[in-house]
């Protein structure tokens, strides 16, 4: 039984919302259960996964990324079982953009298909830093609806779009690379092209339990991050946008965000006249996923325990490079620490941290950064004490 195409006009959440009602009315939904709010899983999604072998793209791609879904899971065992280089985004982008799924040597296909699963993603795979120089090949993607011209419409939270165009900005993606997504047939709808918009990521192959269908579609994939529509929470949720964000305004790009354009910001003064516009004047210190975050100008960091404290190590610094250099980099990615110690002798520096989360934010952050032309070497200290070396007020 088909879903009936939605009428010209509809909205992307009336499309959302009657694919996911039909897919659990019709008893096509597959766990996890309750579809609605998810990439839906679908019953077929294993064989509709199997046309993958069938494409040319997918035979001769040596590295593939596929999103971590459920109804994508057979997808990334027979990625694994062609020992090709699976890649799959970390979950809402929190820790980085992608990982690689490393199975055990001389892993079996019992082995391969708990690799395939959200657990084995979880339990075999490594980050991969945004100076890897990682290509991507093919690339797969989770999908609620689309259409067989190729406009594709996800859940509703622009993570496969952003994944798409952060891999724009790493270089790991070209223009011509393929973008493949696998969904029942009943999500094959007609869409209104005007529904679109040009951070949208289209497709080229859709994969169903009974077809492949080749789009032909011509439409201009994202050409990197659109910055002026990136909200100031979400750069504050995804750490590695930070990063990419310090880079391409360091190349002279125009990284403005939504919610600092100026036309914005004067709206927003005139409707609030008596508070300051977080846009127009950001706070590096609140930590954005948590808005009670204590701000470290009012706590000593010496008032609590050192084992209350979490340290990550810097490594690789020029030698001609400034603490006020470094200082400034931490504010821009705003992961600035309670204390830093400053070892310039020894090309390093000690960022304490008051919580592990905003630790490891800031190792996600300075992943790949390179100041002064050095690659930053980034990782936690594994037993550091303040031995002497003089400790620097990072509030200045």
């Amino acid at each position: 039984m088909a879903a009936a195409l939605p009428p010209a006009g509809r909205s992307k959440g009336d499309i959302r919302e009657q694919v996911w009602e039909h897919l659990e009315a019709s008893g096509l939904a597959d766990f996890p259960r309750p579809v609605r709010g998810r990439i839906p899983n679908f019953k077929g999604s294993s064989h509709a996964a199997t046309r993958l072998l069938g494409l040319q793209q997918f035979r001769a791609a040596r590295a593939v990324k596929i999103n971590p879904d459920a109804p994508q899971r057979n997808a990334r065992f027979l990625t694994l079982e062609a020992r090709k280089t699976l890649l799959v985004p970390t979950p809402r982008l929190r820790t980085g953009l992608f990982n690689r799924i490393v199975p055990p040597p001389g892993a079996t296909k019992e082995m391969l298909r708990r690799c395939a699963t959200s657990q084995g993603v979880r339990d075999f795979s490594v980050p991969v830093g945004l100076d890897s120089k990682a290509q991507v090949d093919l690339v797969v993607v989770g999908s609620v609806a689309v259409s067989e011209k190729g406009w594709r419409i996800g859940k509703g939270e622009g993570y496969a779009d952003m994944e798409y165009a952060m891999m724009v900005s790493m270089g790991a993606v070209q223009e011509d690379t393929p973008v493949v997504t696998i969904v029942h047939d009943c999500q094959v709808l007609d869409i209104a092209e005007e529904l679109l918009g040009d951070h949208d990521l289209t497709v080229d192959y859709i994969l169903t339990p009974t077809r492949t269908i080749q789009t032909h579609c011509k439409r201009p994939k994202p050409q990197g991050i659109m910055w002026h529509k990136v909200s100031s929470e979400m750069l504050g949720k995804i750490p590695i946008l930070k990063t990419l964000r310090w880079r391409e305004k360091q190349a002279g790009k125009d990284v403005t965000l939504q919610d600092e354009h100026p036309a914005l910001a004067n709206t927003s003064r005139a409707a609030i006249p008596d508070r300051k516009v977080m846009a127009a004047n950001p706070q590096p210190w609140g930590d954005p996923v948590n808005p009670k975050c204590v701000n470290p100008k009012s706590v000593n960091p010496k008032s609590e325990g050192s084992d209350t404290t979490t340290t990550v190590y810097v490594g690789n610094l020029p030698g001609s490079l400034r603490v006020s250099q470094l200082k400034s980099a931490l504010r821009e990615l705003q992961v600035l620490p309670a204390a830093l110690k400053w070892q310039g002798a020894q090309h390093r520096a000690f960022l304490d941290y008051r919580d592990q989360g905003a630790a490891h934010r800031a190792l996600s952050s300075l992943q790949g950064l390179s100041l002064g032309g050095n690659a930053l070497r980034v990782e936690l200290a594994k037993s550091h004490r303040d031995k002497g070396q003089g400790e620097i007020n990072t509030h200045k």
